[in-house]
């Protein structure tokens, strides 16, 4: 084991990686019960998501941990989840199965384009600027969602969102949930978000407003997600204009998603040297397999987890560390009786804070330039004022050749960025159709 995964060498031991893995399970741990309740909006089925869920991470982090000795854990992403169900199947009206195609095209695509030394050379070719402005978008996008969940936003016939009355149980178990989370996120908790949604949950209990029925079971079945990505009507849902561009905006999404949290991972350990992250293709190939498997599964796309930095602070050094993170996914499948009390409610903390940390990228944006504040402002608010991530993504790669252009500065511009520029304006244009 020690030269397997190169633990001497790392200056870590078995017992260290184990309690790195236990600290990146507990940060990211949330995701088994918001990713459940978000799918759960489109259709799906909760008991067989939560176990899709557990295994689509214990799968991603075990062979990031095996194939690329790093210390980095996956599962399924926040903000691609919320694609999938709020913009891929209510918003553009696929079914949950051809969105469940959907990923797993993107993640057949991933891979070749892995394999193939390709995605580095795109990731290349994408402004900075409009990779920031997506990755926020997406934070105001989730944020938004845990709002109207919680019900502390609603509908208003007159201005079309109000507050809601912030004196009814659900709003104020919520409000709660927000304030303890921020809290817990202030003082520098390694596993702020997941507490707040223990705590929030707890006090539901306690005060009547949820009702505990158990702790532990055996897991609930696959049956109703697994392979269910094939059962589609190929005619009428994949060979559409609106199937190119879901799958579009999930390669999107997880080039930069998943290159973002690699770096911001590896850095904080040490690996990177000379800008160059040593390995990259075999993590970029786990995170791509991840997907893939995630989503014949049953889950939305796959991706590493910055939380990963909660375990390396605490001394992570190699794969083992993922490893472990894997397998307590794998513990946690018989605490499924929990899903009775993680409501809509109860989850809303945990979107609301992760939607800030995403948004915190805006500072990278050099707002005094108009030619690139203008396309990264359409791309971040139209997302949840359109409720489609897609949509704020397709407007900013619309605009931002025009006013690059207009400003003198198209040579700026990948000739990629032409060819997007178009593919998005058809794609705005059969949207609704």
């Amino acid at each position: 084991m020690d030269r397997f995964f190169k633990l001497t060498e790392n200056g870590t031991s078995v017992k260290q990686e184990l309690l790195a893995g236990f600290t990146t399970f507990l940060a990211m741990a949330y995701i088994l019960f918001v990713n459940p309740d978000i799918l759960g909006a489109a259709g799906m089925n909760v008991g067989a998501v939560f176990v899709a869920t557990a295994l689509a991470a214990m799968t991603g982090s075990i062979i990031m941990g095996l194939v690329a000795n790093y210390p980095i854990a996956l599962a399924p992403g926040m903000g691609l989840n919320a694609f999938f169900a709020f913009s891929a199947v209510i918003g553009m009206g696929l079914s949950w199965q051809a969105a469940l195609l959907a990923v797993f095209f993107s993640g057949v695509i991933f891979l070749g384009i892995t394999v193939f030394k390709i995605r580095e050379k795109i990731i290349d070719a994408i402004p900075e600027e409009l990779k920031y402005a997506a990755g926020a978008g997406i934070g105001l996008f989730i944020a938004f969602i845990g709002f109207k969940n919680a019900e502390i936003i609603v509908s208003d016939p007159a201005t079309f969102v109000a507050l809601g009355d912030l004196s009814a149980p659900g709003p104020l178990l919520a409000v709660f949930g927000i304030v303890v989370t921020i809290i817990f996120v202030v003082l520098g908790f390694k596993g702020a978000v997941f507490y707040g949604l223990a705590i929030t949950a707890i006090v539901g209990v306690i005060t009547g407003f949820t009702t505990l029925t158990g702790v532990v079971s055996a897991p609930p079945s696959i049956a109703p997600t697994f392979l269910q990505a094939f059962q589609v009507d190929w005619q009428n849902e994949v060979f559409t204009v609106q199937m190119v561009g879901v799958v579009l905006t999930l390669l999107f999404v997880v080039f930069f998603d998943t290159a973002g949290t690699l770096f911001a991972v590896a850095t904080q350990a040490g690996f990177v040297k000379n800008n160059k992250l040593p390995r990259a293709g075999r993590a970029l190939f786990a995170d791509a397999s991840a997907t893939t498997i995630g989503s014949l599964l049953g889950t939305s796309t796959t991706t590493a987890y910055v939380e990963s930095t909660s375990g390396v602070a605490v001394g992570g050094r190699t794969g083992l560390t993922a490893i472990f993170t894997g397998l307590l996914f794998v513990v946690a499948l018989f605490f499924s009786p929990l899903l009775s009390i993680i409501t809509g409610h109860v989850t809303a903390p945990a979107l609301i804070i992760v939607g800030v940390m995403m948004a915190t990228s805006l500072r990278f944006i050099d707002w005094n330039k108009m030619e690139i504040a203008i396309p990264v402002f359409f791309t971040v608010v139209t997302m949840p004022l359109t409720y489609s991530i897609a949509t704020g993504i397709a407007l900013g790669f619309v605009l931002y050749p025009i006013t690059m252009v207009v400003k003198g500065r198209g040579k700026e511009l990948h000739p990629l960025m032409y060819l997007l520029f178009v593919v998005f304006i058809v794609y705005l244009g059969f949207l609704h159709h």
